[in-house]
């Protein structure tokens, strides 16, 4: 059992180098849709290139997370971690060199592999690390320093972006990395790796264990998001080219149900699906997370295209949102422990609805107070009032022993989601190559993207009304109870053997 207690040296040590894990996967998450003006300046791109610098990351980490949670079990969760940070790490440093946008394509696609293996380890060593009593608090610190993380991307890389420049809003990743490799390798206990340890090979389907890893899984996985991404991304230009990678995806995304369906020890086995809420709210998390990273990928484009801010300014302005989620994530999961998680998943998305219908009034000369910010704090509430009991209701809606890879889940179908809303909501907004070059052709594809982010929220509301259930009452609560990313609900790891057996204990089995 692991003995590490919070208040011990090593114990602040373990903190401190999963926070500056996590925080570099956080922080690449909310910077670069600042920066990506500048990037199509000096790099000559055109919106295809800008979509792809954000989807390529998102891509890797949407399909590979999944297995980086099973090889930091396999291997070690600090063998894994570290080489997740020097890998994340390494790529930044190309990111940051990249002489044409196809090498920072490139880059960036390695940087979500690197993200797949430190997101779900920074988390896994404080719950192999710490002692029972002292892992909720720990838990709670570092979903915190996260959330400030968050907080601070945007304003960090609009600062960066106007001062130095864009290209260190990824070379920034390499000396958090300089640190936190180091610190990783000397206080950091390993664990989960060797035959004698009884996790080794995660637990998916009815607790067993396995050795083996679903590479296949993964490979189809990934491969049906890029097809199906670079068909959307380059449906504008109709071609032979576009109907095949079209086509593929589709094929890559069967394949991938039927090899899940039919391997013994799959990736993401699909007879957790057979809960209906569990399904259900999986179905709120692709509507409402697609919808936030259209929105957020256009606004930071539109505030400084059209409404003329600075990187600084445009990042500035999109922090009350994090800020609020951070602030009051945790009393929102209260209120739906009281009420059931209907109302917030329903008043919650057509809360965002209305803010996005809001951000219509940023125009040129756009003011912060009356234009800008009413609608950041509408979007920002109705994203306080969803997230944690959405996370909460994945959380109750599997049995107990799979709830790490029901939030595992989750977190890859809300990164997915938001992949596949990058790629579509420029076409579906008419967007052509060049317009964010033109404030105006930018304005009314804006315009015309909004309301579609707004549908889709509202869609997401009507699922959570007509489908989400009240929580049975001795159902696990989540341990992230502070969170401030946009991109992403939070990841719930899997508590040790006797925590669980504890817990069944104290709510009388099951």
């Amino acid at each position: 059992m692991p003995d590490v207690r919070l208040a011990s040296p090593q114990g602040k040590w373990i903190l401190l180098t999963t926070v500056l894990g996590s925080s570099m996967a956080m922080l690449d998450s909310t910077v670069v849709n600042v920066a990506l003006p500048r990037i199509g300046e000096d790099l000559d791109a055109d919106l295809a290139a800008l979509q792809w610098t954000v989807n390529a990351y998102m891509l890797t980490l949407a399909g590979l997370i999944l297995l980086g949670g099973s090889l930091g079990d396999r291997y070690g969760r600090r063998r894994v971690f570290v080489i997740g940070v020097v890998w994340f790490a390494l790529a930044s440093l190309l990111c940051g060199l990249a002489p044409n946008v196809d090498v920072l394509i490139a880059s960036r696609a390695l940087q979500g592999i690197g993200g797949a293996l430190l997101t779900p380890g920074s988390l896994a060593l404080i719950q192999a690390s710490f002692h029972p009593d002292d892992r909720a608090k720990a838990v709670g610190l570092w979903s915190g320093f996260g959330g400030i993380g968050a907080a601070v991307g945007p304003f960090l890389g609009g600062w960066l972006v106007d001062g130095p420049g864009w290209r260190w809003v990824f070379l920034l990743n390499v000396p958090l990395a300089l640190l936190c490799a180091p610190i990783a390798v000397r206080h950091v206990p390993e664990s989960g790796a060797g035959p004698s340890l009884p996790e080794r090979g995660r637990k998916l389907a009815g607790g067993a264990e396995h050795g083996r890893f679903d590479v296949l899984g993964a490979f189809l996985g990934a491969a049906a998001l890029a097809l199906v991404t670079y068909a959307l991304i380059e449906a504008q230009q109709v071609s032979v080219t576009v109907w095949i990678s079209a086509i593929a995806g589709v094929a890559a995304g069967v394949a991938f149900v039927y090899v899940e369906r039919h391997r013994p020890d799959p990736m993401m086995p699909l007879d957790i699906f057979r809960s209906r809420q569990f399904t259900a709210v999986n179905l709120v998390t692709l509507c409402v997370y697609a919808a936030f990273s259209g929105f957020f990928f256009l606004a930071a484009l539109q505030l400084q295209v059209v409404a003329g801010y600075s990187a600084l300014g445009a990042g500035t302005a999109l922090l009350p949102t994090t800020a609020l989620m951070l602030l009051f994530s945790a009393r929102s999961g209260a209120l739906a422990d009281r009420i059931g998680p209907r109302i917030p998943l329903t008043v919650g998305p057509l809360l965002c609805a209305a803010g996005v219908l809001l951000m219509l009034r940023v125009g040129e000369n756009a003011s912060y107070l009356t234009d800008v910010l009413p609608a950041l704090l509408v979007m920002g509430l109705g994203m306080v009032t969803l997230v944690a009991p959405l996370t909460a209701t994945v959380l109750a809606s599997v049995d107990t022993a799979r709830a790490g890879l029901a939030s595992g889940i989750n977190n890859a179908a809300a990164r997915a989601a938001g992949l596949v809303a990058v790629a579509a909501l420029p076409l579906l907004a008419g967007m052509g190559e060049d317009a964010y070059r033109s404030a105006d052709a930018f304005d009314a594809a804006f315009d015309r993207a909004m309301p579609i982010c707004a549908g889709v929220l509202v869609l997401g509301a009507v699922i959570a009304f007509a489908t989400v259930r009240p929580l049975p009452p001795d159902c696990r609560k989540p341990e992230c109870l502070h969170h401030g990313s946009v991109t992403a609900p939070p990841l719930e790891g899997v508590r040790s053997r006797g925590r669980l057996e504890a817990a069944g204990e104290e709510s009388g089995g099951g």
